[in-house]
């Protein structure tokens, strides 16, 4: 494949819309919990505050997701995106008048990441099924390969952008440029303008919640990657997110693992690179093996921790998850049908959804209970066997590319 027949995706207005609002919106989620978590300080508020509010936002997203799921098969998700991306903003705007203004409370901004996390529940289902209906099939790997380097970007600018304004502006500012992304997000997706949903002879959402579940549950394939990656978000946020700070801060320092963090990041940019020229016959392979990848960075951690190491060990770990993510990505979108995408891809969130909290309180309570190394060590175990396992699952090795 030539690099221009792998930018094809791009001659697509529709694809150039979704990116852009896509990479968009990222960009603001990204920067928003930098903005938050100052206002909360600015606000007198210590550190169970701070975790209160980041956390108000997980709750309703899992209570709405599956719901988020269907409203976007039966409507035109570009709809979906723009109304959502339009509460986002009006409402991130008003609580930046309102931290400027010095009338917010720590309550008023748990509120509001109340709100985004409801208001993600259907962004997340909507923008997952979006590529089928703006792309060519033939080059559904390319367009999310290039979805993967704007979400690579964002990850990367994003929580520096923020730390900026904040620094040179106040949280109040930060969180009005945040708001500020979203309606530049909705402008982007009003020019996408997709078909209806179609139709379904389902009486009621529970119906069609059934008839989601029946095409999640009935592909073995996709329950165990699901099921394996509910188990491996749990660990590694735990190992990873959360017992990653308590080592650097003996160790390398923040500044140290924010150099790791941005390794991991510019890791995903090579699969990316490679993931527009080549493509395989059994992508879960290829990708479960990418899932194996982040199993070096736990590793890394458990050693006497050397910024060299760490970062080393992050940037494969960042290949593996790029190579995850776009084969993952394309393989729902050629073996599930585009009406039914969105509330599939919904059952598959749900489990990092809920798992990413678990894994991080679990860790907490580990390292109460235990020593940390040890807790890092059975973490990194752990993950090599959950994945392996999944890796060998027949429907899983044996599952072929459709195009």
């Amino acid at each position: 494949m030539t690099w221009r027949s792998s930018l094809a995706p791009l001659g697509s207005a529709g694809f150039r819309a979704y990116w852009v609002g896509r990479t968009v919106s990222l960009l603001g989620n990204t920067l928003a919990p930098v903005a938050v978590a100052f206002a909360v300080l600015q606000l007198g508020g210590d550190a169970s505050d701070l975790g209160l509010v980041l956390a108000a936002r997980g709750v309703p997203m899992a209570l709405f997701l599956l719901f988020g799921g269907v409203i976007s098969d039966r409507y035109p998700r570009d709809q979906v995106l723009v109304i959502a991306c339009v509460v986002s903003g009006l409402v991130q705007a008003v609580a930046a008048f309102l931290v400027i203004g010095g009338s917010a409370s720590i309550a008023i901004l748990a509120l509001v990441e109340a709100v985004h996390g409801g208001v993600s529940a259907f962004t997340l289902p909507a923008m997952a099924g979006v590529v089928p209906l703006v792309v060519a099939k033939e080059s559904w790997q390319q367009a999310n390969a290039l979805t993967s380097a704007g979400r690579t970007g964002a990850v990367m600018l994003g929580p520096a952008l923020g730390g900026l304004i904040v620094a040179t502006a106040g949280a109040g500012w930060g969180l009005a440029v945040d708001a500020g992304t979203f309606l530049v997000a909705a402008a982007a997706f009003v020019r996408l303008r997709l078909p209806r949903g179609v139709e379904s002879s389902a009486s009621s959402m529970v119906d069609e919640l059934r008839a989601g579940w029946h095409e999640f549950s009935s592909r073995t394939w996709l329950w165990v990657v699901v099921l394996a990656f509910s188990a491996l978000n749990a660990i590694f946020a735990g190992a990873w997110m959360t017992l990653g700070p308590v080592v650097a801060e003996d160790s390398i320092g923040p500044a140290g693992w924010g150099f790791t963090l941005a390794a991991l990041a510019a890791g995903t940019l090579i699969p990316t690179l490679l993931l527009l020229r080549v493509s395989w016959v059994h992508p879960l392979r290829v990708g479960m093996a990418g899932a194996l990848l982040l199993a070096a960075p736990i590793a890394a951690l458990s050693l006497t921790p050397r910024l060299s190491v760490l970062v080393v060990a992050a940037m494969i770990g960042g290949i593996g998850f790029g190579l995850f993510g776009i084969t993952w990505e394309t393989v729902m979108q050629e073996h599930i049908p585009t009406e039914m995408l969105s509330r599939v891809f919904s059952y598959d969130m749900l489990g990092s959804v809920v798992a990413i909290p678990a894994g991080q309180v679990a860790a907490g309570f580990a390292t109460g209970a235990f020593e940390l190394r040890p807790v890092i060590v059975t973490s990194a175990v752990l993950y090599v066997v959950i994945a392996a396992a999944a890796l060998a699952t027949p429907a899983v090795w044996r599952l072929r590319r459709l195009v």
